[in-house]
């Protein structure tokens, strides 16, 4: 299968409308892809606190559906990263959504460890609850969001829900960097799974993102990953890799303590 991993530019000058377009743009340059991802809250910029409320949108507004426009005319599954969404409840959440080949959403994910280390995303967002999986036509994914991450036992709830590919979505800043090529190999290494992330570049709020999105083996070994600069970043990858590296190394099946 083909994937393709938007590293999107964010700048305090662009307006929501015009970063929208720009990306829709990218996802229709993406053309013979079965997968396309973008970033965390692209489309009003992670660090646009103030901008979180008037900004919000509900599930089938805007920009999902402008997503899943793009979605329908590559016949690609689509993860339109997230944005912050309007709850009918009155609550605001950081929300990353699936689209299916068709344009229809095949899963929900709203982000359960906010960010509160030099960020507003605590103050201003409610946190999820639910741990989302959802099974496509090239197996099963999990969904998460940058600082989940740091979190190993979300990944380890995915891979006991079936979890074979882990999306993931962030606003990763400098001077972190470490981290985040750390974090990304380790998911992916302890659970034997495909990950694959779009991390923001830019800066915003004199805050500079650090790129690199990365697409990782089950081995833990990049495949595929981006500098600090704006780039789709594209791999070709098996997804029965994932059954042959746990069949062949057996620490899943060893587990003693489990969730």
């Amino acid at each position: 299968m083909k994937i393709a991993s938007i590293q999107l530019t964010i700048q305090d000058e662009e307006s929501k409308e015009a970063r929208v377009d720009r990306a829709m743009n990218l996802i229709s340059g993406c053309t013979g892809a079965d997968l396309v991802l973008l970033p965390e809250i692209w489309n009003t910029g992670y660090f646009g606190f103030d901008r979180y409320h008037d900004e919000a949108e509900p599930l089938d507004g805007p920009t999902v559906s402008a997503a899943a426009a793009r979605a329908r005319e590559l016949g690609a599954w689509v993860h339109m990263g997230s944005f912050v969404e309007r709850r009918p409840d009155g609550s605001f959440t950081n929300t990353s959504v699936l689209l299916d080949r068709d344009g229809k959403p095949a899963a929900t994910y709203r982000k359960i460890h906010l960010f509160g280390f030099g960020s507003d995303e605590t103050k201003v967002l409610t946190p999820g609850t639910e741990v989302v999986t959802a099974a496509t036509d090239f197996g099963r994914v999990g969904l998460a969001t940058c600082y989940d991450l740091r979190f190993p036992e979300l990944f380890r709830r995915m891979v006991d829900q079936g979890a074979e590919f882990f999306l993931v979505c962030s606003a990763w800043p400098y001077p972190r960097l470490e981290h985040w090529m750390m974090l990304n190999r380790v998911r992916a290494l302890e659970n034997e799974a495909f990950l694959i992330s779009s991390n923001c570049v830019g800066v915003t709020r004199g805050k500079q993102f650090c790129g690199h999105s990365q697409m990782v083996d089950p081995w833990g070994t990049p495949v595929a990953a981006a500098g600090d600069e704006e780039a789709v970043v594209r791999a070709e990858i098996d997804p029965g890799l994932v059954g042959r590296v746990r069949d062949i190394f057996p620490p899943l099946r060893d587990r003693v303590l489990k969730s």
